[in-house]
């Protein structure tokens, strides 16, 4: 047997021509009429109705050959018949049988009736049986093909849906030759299916999810083909396996995504932990940002970063005229120019739109000569802020880069923005702002303090001018566009939201790197939270929020529940296939500097008002006095002029060993170390800092002494 499984395997790659399959199907016609005539007769046909018949079967077989070429019932592969198949052969044979019906109304009324008259008993008989016989002959090599492939290993697998998705899904299964899968069954909650079968595969309830009966019919994969279903529910759809089972978990994608309409196995693929993460789409009205962007010359800074890049990716398809990237970094400006290259010449191709301008720029936002120039050359009208320093331990080691990047550099491009008279300038913010417990939250929560003060005191001394020559303006606040001036003041808007799936700092590549190495896995912290949105999901709220603000407002995105790092953990463990805590071990690391739990989206001051997208919502809260706001930001300037050049670079001096003459380290590697000067530079730049933000409350930090300090000095005035 094996070895007639090896002999036509073997030669499974050649199919048979069409002729062949067209030749195959004539001669079941062939049959098919002379059996209708024998059985119409009961086995009894006399000299007269074999003459007819003999007649007749050159007409009807002619007929049958241009019917069965008109519909291309012969161009299908055989051992792939599906229900498109059978319904054009259906469609042949039916033609057939009413040219039989016209051909007995000319044969009665201009010839004999005796021997041009086709029985109708035979027409009916002849369309079933070679109907019948047409498919019966297709679905027997389709089943051959499918036993030669059912010998060796198989993969015995589930389908978690029994409609019709499940059912294209099973016969793409069966259908495929470069795997040998066993359909076990259909698994579904709807109370109507389960216990019935579909097409001989029966439909289980979820209750069969356990190790047993697992075990007992050695399933090995589940797939999900939901397609009609919300992503939250298929979230905690998959999430019930995965904590249920040690399935391999796959699913099939969106119709939308199926190559040229068209599904295959090679598809199906092993759910990642994005998907679990994803909540129901949020559909956006683009009319805003095209009526904003379309024709104007856009700034992007930090347009190399996760965010940045994205935001460049989407604005090409809403036609500005000119669309400067700005980055620090070199080597992925380059990959980002390569890349946007070839994405908008595609835009453009598919929008049938003009290509849009692009310039790459590299330069500091926090280097106020070259921003200068950047500005003089290309005036931009609408610049999106996504360039910050995001690392937490990483600035908490080096504050002066993050207080001279995050704020002095949002206020270079913020005041840059005004003197030029930018239209609109959308900064990036973060939810580690809101009562911020380390060095980049607070910086970020400053940047948010200078943009609102700066937008409040640029409309202030509008509304002042006006009122000066009219005491009677209605709506001051936005006069700068409703009466086109000539130089209109700038309208700043921030935005603030969580984690980004896929970013550079996300948790997820790391988690995939230590579970590929055998683990262990480290999360810091069982109980700690993190709010969590895709990168295009939260670009796109950015550019709508950038076209609803009115300026000077924190808007804030619905960004769903928060998420335990921990489950993200196990659920990255268990789609690898993997058991936590016996094949992958979860260390807890502990806490690190200026990191917190839990994060938040607004402060307990600020009001959330909801904004014509039930997605945005807007943070109402009155920052302090623009003067005020930049007494201590020009002090943070001075103590960085003065402490930024002292900063250096050494390795820990109590974790140093020597081995067979090199320098190693301990357990930190490599860490910084100050000297007396600028450890005591740090401080004073951080204690400046929390004197702007009496709610910066360090955790886990060196700076948490400063915070012991403030506390000491209260208890003793009081």
């Amino acid at each position: 047997m094996e070895r007639i499984k090896y002999f036509f395997l073997s030669r499974s790659h050649n199919y048979l021509p069409s002729w062949a399959v067209l030749l195959k199907d004539l001669l079941i016609t062939l049959f098919a009429f002379c059996f209708a005539y024998t059985l119409r007769y009961n086995f009894q046909l006399s000299d007269t109705t074999l003459y007819a018949m003999n007649l007749q079967l050159l007409p009807v077989e002619v007929a049958s050959l241009v019917m069965f070429m008109l519909f291309g019932i012969h161009r299908g592969i055989i051992r792939h018949t599906g229900i498109k198949d059978a319904l054009q052969i259906l469609k042949a044979v039916a033609a057939v049988a009413f040219f039989m019906l016209a051909y007995n109304s000319v044969g009665y009324y201009f010839f004999n009736p005796l021997i041009w008259h086709i029985p109708y008993s035979v027409i009916i008989i002849y369309a079933m049986l070679t109907s019948v016989l047409i498919l019966f002959t297709r679905n027997a090599v389709r089943l051959f093909f499918y036993w030669l492939n059912s010998g060796g290993d198989m993969t015995r697998v589930l389908i978690y849906g029994a409609g019709s998705a499940g059912l294209i899904t099973k016969n793409v299964l069966q259908d495929d030759q470069s795997r040998t899968t066993k359909i076990v069954g259909f698994v579904d909650n709807n109370p109507g299916k389960i216990g019935k079968t579909v097409e001989g595969i029966y439909v289980y309830s979820t209750s069969v999810l356990n190790t047993g009966f697992l075990r007992k019919h050695g399933i090995t994969e589940i797939i999900f083909s939901i397609q009609k279903i919300e992503k939250a529910h298929k979230r905690e759809l998959i999430e019930e396996v995965l904590l249920k089972t040690q399935l391999t978990v796959k699913e099939v994608p969106p119709v939308t995504s199926w190559i040229n309409g068209e599904f295959s196995a090679k598809q199906i693929n092993p759910i990642k932990l994005t998907d679990l993460l994803m909540r129901n789409e949020i559909r956006l009205d683009n009319q805003h940002v095209c009526k904003q962007v379309e024709g104007k010359r856009v700034l992007v800074t930090g347009a190399a970063g996760s965010i940045g890049s994205e935001l460049a990716r989407q604005l090409c398809k809403f036609r500005p005229s000119l669309l400067v990237l700005l980055d620090q970094g070199e080597t992925p400006m380059f990959h980002l120019e390569n890349e946007m290259r070839q994405h908008i010449a595609e835009v453009c191709a598919r929008e049938e739109q003009a290509t849009p301008m692009v310039e790459f720029v590299i330069g500091n936002v926090a280097d106020h000569e070259r921003m200068t120039r950047v500005y003089e050359e290309f005036r931009p009208q609408i610049i999106y802020h996504a360039a910050a320093y995001k690392h937490v331990p990483m600035m908490e080691r080096n504050p002066f880069e993050a207080v001279r990047v995050n704020i002095l550099g949002t206020k270079n491009m913020a005041d840059l923005a005004a003197e030029y008279h930018a239209e609109r300038f959308v900064m990036i913010s973060t939810d580690k702002a809101v009562n911020p417990t380390n060095v980049m939250g607070a910086t970020k929560r400053a940047a948010e303090l200078y943009i609102q003060s700066l937008n409040n005191r640029l409309q202030t001394d509008l509304s002042l001018d006006f009122m000066a020559n009219d005491d009677d303006l209605p709506n001051i606040r936005h006069l700068s566009h409703r009466m086109k001036l000539k130089n209109p003041i700038t309208e700043f808007i921030t935005t603030r939201f969580g984690n980004v799936l896929g970013s550079n700092g996300s948790v997820i590549p790391l988690f995939e790197k230590q579970i590929a190495k055998g683990g262990p896995v480290t999360v810091t912290h069982p109980d700690i939270t993190r709010y969590f949105m895709t990168i295009p999901e939260a670009c796109q709220l950015v550019l709508e929020a950038g076209a609803l603000g009115k300026g000077g407002e924190i808007l804030m995105f619905d960004m769903g529940k928060p998420v335990k790092i921990a489950d993200l953990a196990h659920n990255m463990i268990r789609l690898s296939g993997l058991v936590p805590g016996k094949d992958i071990q979860i260390v807890y690391a502990g806490l690190r500097p200026g990191e917190k739990l839990f994060e938040e989206l607004l402060y307990d001051r600020e009001k959330s008002l909801k904004s014509y997208n039930d997605k945005i919502f807007i943070a109402d809260g009155n920052p302090a006095p623009y003067e005020e706001i930049m007494e201590h930001i020009e002090v943070m300037q001075e103590i960085i002029n003065t402490g930024i050049h002292n900063l250096t670079i050494t390795g820990n001096s109590r974790n140093h060993t020597f081995l067979n003459g090199h320098k190693a380290y301990g357990s930190h590697h490599f860490s910084y170390s100050d000297n007396n000067d600028l450890r005591a530079e740090k401080m004073r730049l951080i204690s400046q800092l929390k004197s702007l933000l009496p709610e910066y409350k360090s955790n886990n930090s060196i700076y948490e002494k400063l915070d012991v300090a403030v506390v000491r000095q209260h208890a003793a005035s009081i």
